[in-house]
């Protein structure tokens, strides 16, 4: 049965290696999952998924966002697949072609998510990047069809705002998983962060998110392991 610290993801968006592998040994027992993203994994290569992997029951999410023509994303994909990741992302702007080629790339060793719109993008953005009004006045139009997209290229599911997760469930079902960045309890609502569309664990787990990427609160904290715990008791609340 899935546990309430399931639900959290810790991104490992560090600068070193030795500060990842410290908030690896402090968090396995209190995390379901870490997230490496470009910075470490450049830094790092795949050493620290075997860190992760040995440390404890916590899995890996790496998360890469893959954006190139399709036969270059399928060859990345299939490498990824051997790294023993539960998750592994690709965008999904562009062509439902590379979705397609990440999907097919990954053998089922991996599930692929498709990043639908980054949490720090606003409907400005939208605008000056030459969307038409009907996306840019309204940002779950532009999710909603890009998560579409996801699923019908066979897609495990979607990165998104936890504010867009309702109308996903409702529009693509239950079992089309949600992966949802952007979150922040209550108590670090005065918390800094370059994220715009942002919602709390509760509300997030509530609405049908089915992992939590939680980095400052739990990393600016005096005390990460206390921090994610305290998380997990609220997102227990309403499981």
């Amino acid at each position: 049965m899935k546990k309430a610290k399931d639900y959290i993801i810790f991104p490992l968006d560090v600068s070193s290696v030795k500060a990842a592998k410290q908030y690896v040994e402090t968090l396995s027992e209190s995390v379901g999952m870490f997230k490496i993203g470009l910075e470490l994994f450049i830094r790092s290569g795949p050493d620290i998924i075997d860190f992760i992997k040995a440390s404890g029951a916590a899995r890996v999410f790496l998360d890469l966002k893959l954006h190139d023509i399709p036969a270059t994303v399928s060859r990345a994909m299939q490498n990824i697949a051997n790294l023993g990741v539960a998750f592994a992302t690709v965008h999904c702007g562009e062509t439902s072609r590379m979705l397609d080629a990440a999907v097919k790339g990954s053998n089922d060793k991996v599930d692929v998510l498709g990043v639908t719109v980054l949490t720090s993008v606003l409907n400005e953005d939208v605008q000056s990047a030459g969307f038409r009004k009907i996306f840019y006045e309204d940002l779950t139009r532009l999710v909603i069809k890009r998560a579409i997209m996801a699923k019908k290229a066979g897609c495990k599911g979607v990165v998104c705002s936890a504010l867009e997760v309702k109308m996903i469930k409702e529009t693509l079902g239950q079992g089309f998983v949600a992966v949802t960045p952007g979150i922040r309890p209550d108590w670090d609502a005065g918390g800094k962060n370059d994220q715009q569309r942002v919602t709390t664990p509760a509300r997030a787990v509530e609405d049908g998110s089915d992992y939590l990427v939680i980095g400052r609160p739990i990393r600016d904290a005096k005390n990460p392991r206390a921090a994610a715990v305290r998380i997990a008791e609220e997102i227990e609340t309403v499981l």
